[in-house]
């Protein structure tokens, strides 16, 4: 990849970036704030600052033959990704990419019972969380048929690493589902996702679509128990889900109502992937903050 623009230059793009830059490559950041733009200009990459919500402040760019990784979550609200549609738009027409790397979510797997999804499981979310993921799929797909680019989709499960684990929640003591209540869920750490993203735009084909999970469901009570242990922190209290729908948030809640377990077999064998945290506990272990 002799050029690479990662649109979304936040908490994973800043990863990606710098992998690529070790591998030789060209690196362009689009971020959305100035700071960041900044930011990142001080650790030596080329940035832009656009804030997706506006078209009109969308700057031209020159994206010919790049490898484009597109990481810019969806606006809250709706079921529609206007961000990636007013990106789309604003791209069209001028020189484009030799492929495009969309990373969307497992949110948009109909299921939500436990069950396992692979890549071929319906994707009919009901949360308008999916449904924005799922738009954004389609504008991608739409996008990339027009312009005869190579599209990999990246249906990412939770992501955790450093400076993403539930300190404050486990320190407020926020009650948590009951262990036997809590369903399984899926989760990725930050750096392995990274080494993912690269390895599907260096290894994977157009129209694939890969689940992205360490492969080691455990539910969401079990996941705060961990980092629980692993601070030396008392776990929370537990509710029965009943309980749940008058003390917990509607983001807590949307999250424990809904279970699968992602089965992500195609992204070890096509892309080759050897992870650094297979294991939860590992991965929460080197996650800690320091000092």
């Amino acid at each position: 990849m002799n050029r690479v623009c990662i649109t979304g230059s936040g908490y994973i793009g800043e990863r990606i970036a710098r992998l690529a830059r070790e591998a030789g490559s060209q690196v362009t950041c689009m971020t959305r704030s100035a700071e960041r733009r900044d930011y990142l200009q001080t650790q030596g990459f080329d940035a832009i600052a656009a804030p997706l919500n506006d078209i009109t402040l969308i700057p031209p760019m020159d994206l010919d033959g790049s490898v484009l990784f597109y990481l810019v979550p969806p606006p809250g609200g709706g079921i529609y990704d206007q961000r990636a549609r007013n990106f789309l738009q604003a791209v069209a027409g001028s020189s484009q990419p030799s492929r495009i790397i969309y990373m969307s979510a497992t949110s948009v797997y109909t299921a939500k019972d436990g069950s396992m999804v692979t890549e071929e499981s319906p994707a009919l979310p009901t949360s308008s969380m999916g449904k924005r993921r799922l738009d954004a799929e389609k504008a991608f797909t739409a996008y990339c048929a027009e312009y005869g680019i190579p599209l990999i989709i990246l249906r990412v499960s939770g992501i955790y690493g450093p400076g993403r684990l539930p300190l404050t929640q486990i320190k407020q003591g926020q009650p948590l589902l009951r262990l036997e209540e809590s369903g399984p869920s899926n989760r990725i750490h930050a750096d392995d996702l990274a080494q993912i993203c690269m390895a599907a735009a260096e290894r994977g084909e157009a129209g694939e679509i890969f689940n992205v999970s360490d492969g080691n469901p455990c539910s969401m009570t079990e996941y705060f128990n961990i980092v629980a242990d692993a601070l030396g922190e008392p776990r929370q209290p537990q509710v029965t889900m009943e309980e749940a729908h008058r003390v917990m948030s509607p983001l807590m809640l949307s999250y424990v109502s809904e279970s699968r377990v992602v089965n992500p077999s195609r992204m070890f064998q096509r892309l080759g992937i050897t992870l650094r945290y297979p294991r939860l506990q590992e991965g929460v272990q080197d996650s800690l903050p320091t000092g």
